[in-house]
């Protein structure tokens, strides 16, 4: 199907429809957002005199609802200038203008009936070949087309996608009775390349795919919390990071989405599904009922399983239904897993717990294995599409499969039975036909376990992407224990840092150049990026304030030098650089971004040179970048001290930004030069593609700059009164402002008594001095060590 999607159509424009028109806006598609009209005036819309009649009125739900979108947290649109691409209107109005736009988007109320009415004006105004889907969450596909046109049965299907849309990948597709096999091809390709999605093609039945599943689990461990005499507080210790999944779990999760919602569809399985042989599950608990009677549905109520009071957070005891301050749960067996990093490697550990902990993930575990094999082939064909749905939807480290994997098929299905659980008939076979895994790699590809031809089919749709983790042990080039150096293929490197949270530390410097030296001798490029969480968070402060306090400072000196050389070798070697940042790339991680040939950045990068709250300015090359930078982006006649100012707030202030397009507005990123992928999976196969390009085109080495315009007193007189007046007016310490002046003396190139060219060096030394010199602070140390305690920026 050759289809251009240029403009989009979103009918309803509650917090979904609003938030699924700022996700194509994100991705640069035109987009029609219209709405209902109010049925009367409000008391402003009155005192002023207005109608019924009138636009300003006819418009005002949709208007309210995308203003209300955008001042969200966190915002539904990478940056605000892209909502110029949303247009709005009324259903009354403005639906003609349906007959423009290349793709429809129902997204109203719940409501088969008004579903029904809506899609039976669309029709009158769609013109042959648009695209027509629903997002419903759960009401079967095929009863919504019926008495539809030909034209409008073909091109129509269910489109769902989890909110907050920017954020969560899993993007559903429902075909119904008479979708075109070129529509489903289509929206899954386009819903990977372009919305940055999983596309999961799912089967019509309730609650889909991802839903089932992840219902299924929370409602069975609302059953277990009582049965098993747990908390509130330790079922949310037992599912959250520790087994790869958000930090809210599973009762805070609860409450940020509302529990009523969750009853909706809990209650929309157990009626739809009676033949489900875990059907009571889906049956809500006592505690459940009293709390939708007293209307306690999370955060929206002010109150569900946590409620806060002032600064404390109480939770609510299920035995009492009274709410008691939280309390810290720990168990053995997690103290166990403390040592292992990945959490794949935890689950055999956690099963074998002797403690309540243990218990737990037996029991919890056997269920959810029982229940996943069980739905095949009801909810879809192929087990991926399970693990991919709880991934993408539920943000899931690992979904049942892999899990199950990690355990050990059979040991898992042992574990099962000794709980009272038995796995699907085809997961037997499966044993029994040799195959010991519901997934293998080979050459670099994930294949998966296809149940009607008993055989491992590789999984689809993976020739676009690049996953180390299937490639680490083959393509392996050289590693310490702070990188791992990875064949590419086509003669591109990649290092891949493995330190705890991709801090720089000395092993990953000493990585980096040792791949910089293998790419320059043997290859042709090389691209630095990972897939963990985060790029990386900066530089090792443990090591530094370990230098510090023990007064090392020709070591500390030493070390600060070779993050700069390391920078400076980035800029400056024979081959193509490039990085690839996603999701925090802080101060380090960031610094090793400016000095890269390219960045091929996530659009989920969240990036900034934070060293201003660790008490020092940035000293792997970032002060020095960013001075260079604003010498790059004077103009004749401009004011330059005006430029360089907000290159020095941008450091000043720790401005982080909230995705790659506002990293642009930043100065971090550069346009012309660095680029955004939507679709994180993609993004070293893509990086790789540009290394390869930069090399086949002739890349030379760069002459290193001697031509760096610094603005020397003339710009430090103006940062030192600034800083002055900040401190007065008490919006920064005196340790603030002393950092402050520090970072003004090196971008100003020193005290030099006019506009000078220098040397990038020139500049590397002033940093380094500045840095070092902050390192000597009473008030720096003690900021690193509160970093390093609590993870949060001290103020002193």
């Amino acid at each position: 199907m050759n289809k251009h999607i240029k403009k989009v159509a979103v009918i309803g424009s509650g917090i979904m429809g609003s938030g699924i028109a700022c996700h194509f806006a994100n991705i640069g598609v035109e987009v029609l957002l219209l709405d209902i009209i109010p049925r009367e005036l409000n008391d402003k819309e009155k005192a002023k005199g207005l109608t019924l009649e009138d636009k300003v009125v006819r418009n005002r739900l949709v208007n309210d609802s995308l203003a209300a979108a955008l001042k969200s947290k966190p915002s539904p649109i990478y940056h605000q200038k892209f909502a110029q691409r949303i247009s709005t209107g009324n259903l009354e109005d403005d639906i003609s203008k349906v007959g423009q736009v290349d793709w429809i988007i129902e997204v109203v109320v719940e409501r088969l009936d008004i579903k029904k009415i809506v899609f039976e004006k669309l029709d009158k105004h769609r013109k042959p070949g648009t695209l027509i889907t629903s997002n419903t969450s759960g009401i079967p596909i095929k009863y919504m087309s019926e008495g539809r046109s030909e034209d409008f049965q073909k091109h129509f299907c269910g489109t769902h996608f989890f909110n907050p849309a920017r954020y969560l990948k899993l993007f559903e597709i429902i075909p119904g009775p008479k979708t075109s096999p070129e529509v489903l091809d289509f929206l899954n390709g386009y819903g990977e390349q372009f919305l940055g999605k999983t596309s999961v093609i799912a089967k019509d039945t309730p609650a889909f795919i991802g839903n089932r599943i992840g219902t299924f689990s929370i409602m069975s461990l609302f059953h277990a919390v009582k049965e098993m005499d747990l908390t509130v507080e330790e079922i949310d210790k037992l599912s959250g990071p520790v087994i790869g999944r958000p930090k809210s779990a599973t009762f805070r999760t609860v409450d940020v989405v509302g529990l009523d919602t969750l009853v909706h569809v809990a209650n929309g399985v157990a009626e739809n599904c009676k033949e489900d042989e875990r059907r009571e599950q889906f049956i809500l608990p006592e505690f459940i009922g009293k709390m939708m009677e007293n209307k306690w549905f999370g955060s929206k109520t002010g109150q569900g399983f946590y409620k806060k009071e002032g600064r404390e957070i109480l939770a609510l005891d299920l035995n009492t239904m009274e709410y008691r301050p939280s309390k810290k749960a720990s168990f053995a067996t997690l103290e166990l897993t403390k040592s292992i990093e990945n959490v794949i490697d935890r689950f055999k550990v956690l099963v074998t717990g002797k403690d309540k902990a243990g218990a737990f993930y037996r029991k919890s575990f056997s269920s959810l294995f029982e229940y996943a094999s069980n739905r095949i082939p009801e909810i879809t064909g192929e087990l991926y599409k399970i693990d991919d749905a709880m991934k993408a939807g539920f943000a899931w480290g690992h979904g049942p499969f892999q899990i199950w994997d990690a355990i050990g098929v059979e040991k898992g299905i042992e574990m099962m039975k000794a709980e009272g659980f038995q796995p699907a008939a085809w997961v037997t076979e499966m044993i029994s036909t040799g195959n010991k895994s519901f997934y293998t790699i080979n050459d670099g590809a994930s294949y998966y376990y296809d149940i009607p031809k008993k055989a491992m089919e590789k999984i689809p749709g993976q020739d676009s992407f690049i996953i180390l983790d299937n490639i680490r042990k083959s393509n392996e080039v050289w590693k310490n224990s702070g990188v791992v150096v990875e064949d590419l293929g086509d003669g591109i490197l990649n290092v891949e840092f493995q330190s705890k949270m991709n801090t720089i530390g000395g092993d990953v410097l000493a990585g980096l150049n040792k791949a910089i030296d293998l790419a320059e001798k043997d290859f042709q490029g090389l691209v630095v990026g990972n897939q963990a969480p985060n790029f990386s968070v900066g530089a090792n402060i443990g090591m530094i304030f370990m230098m510090a306090v023990e007064q090392e400072y020709d070591e500390l000196n030493m070390a600060i030098k070779m993050f700069q050389d390391t920078m400076m070798r980035m800029r400056y070697s024979s081959i193509p650089t490039i990085s690839a940042p996603h999701g925090m790339t802080l101060g380090g991680g960031c610094e090793l971004s400016l000095h890269a040939d390219k960045v091929v950045a996530a659009a989920e990068t969240y990036m900034g040179l934070v060293e201003f709250g660790v008490g020092v300015i940035p000293g792997g090359g970032g002060s020095k970048e960013m001075t260079l930078r604003a010498s790059d982006t004077f103009r004749k006649n401009d004011v330059e001290l005006n430029v360089l100012q907000e290159y020095f707030l941008t450091i000043g202030m720790a401005k982080v930004s909230t995705s790659a397009y506002e990293a642009f507005d930043m100065g971090v990123l550069e346009k012309g030069k660095d680029i955004v992928v939507v679709n994180k999976d993609r993004q070293i196969a893509t990086a790789k593609g540009y290394a390869k390009l930069m090399a086949e085109q002739g890349y030379t080495q760069p002459p290193k700059r001697k031509d760096v315009k610094v603005l020397g007193k003339q710009a430090l007189g103006m940062f030192l009164v600034g800083t002055d007046a900040m401190e007065d007016s008490n919006y920064i310490s005196e340790h603030d402002h002393k950092i402050a002046n520090k970072l003004a003396y090196v971008m100003a190139g020193g005290d030099l008594s006019e506009p000078t060219l220098v040397t990038e060096q020139y500049l590397l030394d002033l940093e380094r001095e500045a840095f070092l010199s902050l390192c000597t602070e009473r008030k720096t140390l003690e900021r690193i060590q509160h970093m390093l305690k609590t993870g949060k920026p001290l103020r002193n």
